[in-house]
């Protein structure tokens, strides 16, 4: 039985204009389209998550889609902040970058992303992998604001 669709809050953490633009276009294309926020590096988007600044009335997102390779903080150093603060923590992070070293991808497991994905280099292969993060955390995961206590 599919569970009832709500929409979803994404925070988009990337700083390349052009795959957030390639995100956001493939996550509203999608029923029900989530609300979209993006930040464009790591300090903005610890700023986002603890409401800080300009920041202060921002939802708490359902899911974190997070590039690695950004200024002034790298996404590395954002997952692992967002994943050692205990209201932060059970935030879903996605990974989703255009890297396929393998250093990174066992650094971001190590600092307990919850996936990694690796950007497809066309077109219709993003929005692929785009739609399918959003659908399983949409339709299938249950996540910490699905249930109350």
């Amino acid at each position: 039985m599919a569970k009832t669709e709500r929409v979803l809050d994404v925070l988009i953490v990337d700083d390349d204009d052009a795959d957030t633009l390639m995100i956001e276009e493939a996550l509203m294309a999608a029923s029900p389209p989530p609300a979209v926020h993006r930040v464009a590096d790591g300090s903005e988007a610890i700023d986002y998550l603890r409401q800080r600044g300009q920041y202060t009335d921002a939802a708490r997102p359902d899911l974190i889609l997070l590039d690695l390779n950004m200024p002034r903080m790298s996404g590395h150093e954002v997952l692992a902040e967002v994943k050692s603060d205990e209201r932060l923590k059970s935030i879903p992070v996605v990974v989703l970058t255009t890297s396929t070293a393998l250093p990174d991808i066992t650094a971001s497991y190590t600092r307990h992303a919850n996936a990694f994905v690796t950007k497809p280099m066309d077109l219709d292969g993003f929005e692929a992998a785009v739609l399918k993060i959003k659908r399983f955390y949409n339709e299938t995961a249950v996540l910490p604001g699905d249930r109350e206590s």
